[in-house]
């Protein structure tokens, strides 16, 4: 019987690279200069820093375009608010999210199951595992979640016949 897993995964290597090229953008730009903005990846959290909000919405904008570039999705992004960090120095923090939790597992399911397709969906941790009889059922079923607007990025594992 043909399976595949729905999954949430983040390549950490092309945020890193999306990180460093907005990084050097905002080093060369002559609208960064004197502003000490800043990008950072620790652990599993981007941190932006600049001498004002408005230069860090700017910063977030720079890397937003250059994580779409690399094709990294922006529903990974989970932007806390703007705060003070001491002096005049302004941070947001964004959270990368990786793997389908509970609420989006189940968004997913219920998905599929609406939509009336031939196949059979099962939580299995923060994997989403389809199954079909056909394999055009399941290819039926990937294009119909692509269409779907879950919040969550999702990618496509294991097409096994």
């Amino acid at each position: 019987m043909p399976t595949f897993d729905v999954v949430s995964e983040l390549d950490l290597q092309e945020v890193k690279n999306a990180i460093d090229q907005a990084q050097k953008e905002v080093a060369q730009r002559f609208d960064f200069k004197g502003t000490d903005a800043s990008l950072e990846l620790k652990d599993m959290s981007i941190v932006i820093r600049a001498n004002s909000e408005n230069r860090v919405s700017a910063v977030l904008e720079v890397l937003h375009g250059k994580m779409v570039k690399r094709g990294v999705s922006l529903l990974a992004l989970d932007a806390q608010p703007v705060k003070a960090a001491g002096g005049q120095m302004s941070q947001q923090i964004l959270n990368l999210k990786q793997g389908i939790d509970k609420e989006g597992a189940k968004k997913v399911v219920k998905a599929l199951k609406d939509s009336k397709l031939k196949v059979q969906p099962a939580i299995q941790g923060d994997v989403v595992r389809v199954s079909g009889k056909k394999r055009d059922d399941l290819q039926e079923a990937i294009a119909f979640l692509r269409g779907q607007d879950l919040e969550i990025p999702l990618q496509y594992k294991n097409f096994r016949d």
